[in-house]
């Protein structure tokens, strides 16, 4: 099967040369706001201030609770503020996960970039037997169980925020983008991954990775109380390096 050929995730040419890290340092260079731009420095502090209540009261109360009234209260400010900067709702839901986005997509640049590197450590470590490529699915499929569980214990917020615009985007085209901007920073980070660890369909295997860690994160926000429990991540995560490493 020509893996390169597969639909839906396409990597241009400047993805390979720049890594995972310039994906996601360019997503977050082009994110675009909706509202009304502040003219003076006190009210660009004023509008973040906004837009961070809105993140808080969609991690509280989901989505359907972001109102300009229940916002200015959240933020301290006047009505008149929030409806100054933003016109609609959907304004301030677009330019609140813009904000996300954009944060996300910096915190991921430093974090691909990092990973990148411990992996080619890694590599330059291992040998080409079964036993050394064992080794290493094993060693990655660790670095991939802590990294979810750090995302639990330090950005749930950040989490349960994602989960509600990704639902709210099926109904908000103008919020579809920004959700395929933020899927591209997490695909792309798998996928530069996996082409250092040697995958022959990086594409393809980055989606199932992908896939795997966002059920693991669903999960475990749908049942805080088994979040520290092992659920069998590390086993599944572990299976599936192996098989990666293994058709390499």
């Amino acid at each position: 099967m020509d893996c390169d050929n597969l639909k839906g995730f396409e990597v241009e040419p400047a993805t390979v040369s720049t890594g995972a890290a310039g994906v996601a340092s360019a997503v977050a260079s082009s994110v675009r706001y909706e509202g009304r731009k502040p003219a003076r420095e006190g009210s660009e502090q004023r509008r973040q201030a906004i837009l961070d209540a809105a993140m808080r009261i969609v991690v509280r109360d989901g989505v359907r609770g972001v109102r300009h009234r229940a916002v200015a209260a959240e933020a301290g400010v006047p009505l008149s503020a929030t409806t100054y900067y933003f016109k609609d709702i959907e304004d301030l839901l677009a330019d609140s996960f813009a904000r996300y986005v954009e944060r996300s997509a910096a915190h991921m640049a430093k974090l691909w970039a990092s990973s990148e590197e411990m992996l080619r450590q890694l590599l330059a470590a291992t040998d080409h037997t079964a036993q050394a490529r064992g080794r290493l699915a094993d060693a990655i499929a660790r670095m991939t169980a802590d990294y979810v569980r750090k995302q639990l214990n330090t950005r749930r917020d950040y989490l349960m925020a994602e989960q509600a615009f990704r639902q709210e985007a099926l109904l908000t085209p103008r919020l579809a983008g920004l959700v395929l901007s933020h899927q591209r920073i997490l695909h792309e980070g798998a996928c530069q991954m996996l082409r250092v660890l040697g995958s022959r369909c990086p594409e393809q295997d980055a989606q199932v990775l992908t896939a795997l860690i966002g059920q693991m994160e669903y999960q475990a926000l749908l049942a805080p109380e088994q979040a520290g429990e092992d659920t069998g991540m590390l086993d599944i995560l572990t299976r599936y390096m192996h098989l990666v490493l293994a058709a390499a």
